[in-house]
């Protein structure tokens, strides 16, 4: 599939099919959407909102969680406010996530069938990490907003001019709800 990709992007430089999107790094709309990663919400989630190529910093990973003030979407949040202008976060969860009852214990399986060992399993958790924590998912999906718009307005280094609100949109018509 990579050298697919990579065939065709050499088609898509040659024919230059990416004037349409060329713009600079500062997102127009002064907006970062921290999102989850489904591959329902590639295309939907910008034309739901309205936002085009250059509008808006686009943060993904798994839930679209923020697990803890230090973790690498916090942090391209902290940088998209002081680098890049933004003033506004919208956090948006999904309907149908599958971070939704996401489980240490069935990641473990699944590593263990493809040849991950207990003792490397045991190495990180001596490290620190607490992979039951770390791989867990959420149960309430506007709990999980609602706990990743404090986590971002209670961050200390979150200027509190910033506007940070939470919704939940239909990974199928793309209607928003806001999560009070």
């Amino acid at each position: 599939m990579i050298d697919q990709i990579i065939d065709y992007n050499r088609s898509f430089v040659a024919r230059e099919g990416y004037a349409p999107y060329v713009t600079d790094k500062y997102p127009a709309k002064k907006l970062a959407v921290q999102t989850c990663m489904d591959t329902r919400l590639t295309e939907l989630l910008p034309a739901a909102l309205g936002l085009k190529n250059g509008d808006a910093k686009i943060i993904k990973n798994a839930g679209g969680l923020i697990l803890s003030p230090f973790d690498s979407a916090m942090r391209s949040l902290i940088v998209a406010i002081y680098e890049l202008g933004v003033e506004e976060v919208m956090v948006v969860a999904h309907s149908q996530c599958g971070a939704c009852h996401m489980s240490f214990s069935h990641f473990r399986h699944a590593m263990k069938e493809r040849g991950i060992k207990d003792e490397t399993l045991e190495v990180i958790s001596k490290c620190g990490m607490d992979l039951n924590l770390w791989l867990e998912g959420f149960h309430d999906t506007e709990t999980s907003v609602r706990n990743t718009v404090r986590t971002i307005q209670a961050h200390p280094l979150v200027p509190k001019d910033i506007t940070v609100r939470g919704f939940i949109i239909d990974s199928v018509t793309g209607e928003l709800s806001e999560v009070a």
